[in-house]
């Protein structure tokens, strides 16, 4: 057999290429199977997250930010631990990026507050010397799309299993619980709870009077997702 296909430069390449492929999907499969899963402190999007994040997308954000850190010294250093796939589970799209024009924001939540990202959202040269970055003051005043953030919920709850109303693991031992409500009225009042604690901590006081109305501006749900980055 093995004479045979010495003699077959053809058949004996195609041979080798079916035992090396073999072997490495039963290598890897597996592996990449226990890595895509969420890792232990990895939460769905909360309402008012996802809607963050449609704003962050709307404006092209992802075209200057990547948010995946490479395991090299110079990055880690910089953003903190490189990104694991497990932790992109929840994510659709990604938003990994190919450019950065600004810093990476995998885990910007660990090292930013709310303060700071207000005040860097409205003039960026000003918290940030030289920055090149524009402001976006219609974030202040153009209000959030609650409605779409809740259909997207939905849609990955149903289709992806995401585990909305359900526990997950956190790394510190303990379980959270991420709230899905039951129609787009639970779902704006779950978002409007979340986005009054994020407004207590902001000093813009027409965004702090629309979220006492019961409205929740851009900047509100942006900064709700870039929190969660961590």
């Amino acid at each position: 057999m093995f004479h045979w296909l010495e003699k077959r430069p053809f058949f004996f390449a195609v041979g080798v290429f079916i035992a090396i492929a073999f072997a490495g999907l039963i290598e890897i499969l597996p592996n990449f199977a226990q890595a895509s899963r969420p890792v232990i402190g990895t939460k769905p999007y909360s309402t008012l997250e996802l809607a963050g994040r449609q704003v962050y997308i709307k404006n092209s954000c992802n075209a200057c930010h990547s948010q995946l850190i490479r395991p090299f010294k110079s990055e880690t250093d910089r953003y903190g631990h490189y990104s694991l796939s497990g932790e992109y589970a929840y994510d659709r799209p990604f938003l990994w990026g190919s450019k950065r024009t600004g810093p990476d924001l995998m885990r910007v939540g660990n090292y930013r507050t709310t303060d700071w990202h207000e005040n860097h959202m409205k003039d960026p040269a000003a918290v940030v010397p030289g920055s090149i970055m524009p402001a976006y003051r219609w974030m202040f005043t153009n209000e959030a799309d609650i409605n779409t953030a809740f259909a997207e919920q939905v849609t990955v709850a149903n289709i992806f299993s995401v585990p909305y109303n359900k526990p997950v693991p956190m790394k510190d031992g303990s379980t959270a619980v991420v709230k899905m409500g039951n129609n787009v009225k639970e779902a704006k009042a779950l978002a409007l709870e979340e986005a009054k604690v994020i407004a207590a901590d902001m000093k813009d006081q027409d965004v702090k009077d629309a979220v006492a109305k019961g409205n929740i501006p851009e900047i509100v749900a942006l900064i709700a997702y870039l929190n969660s980055l961590k």
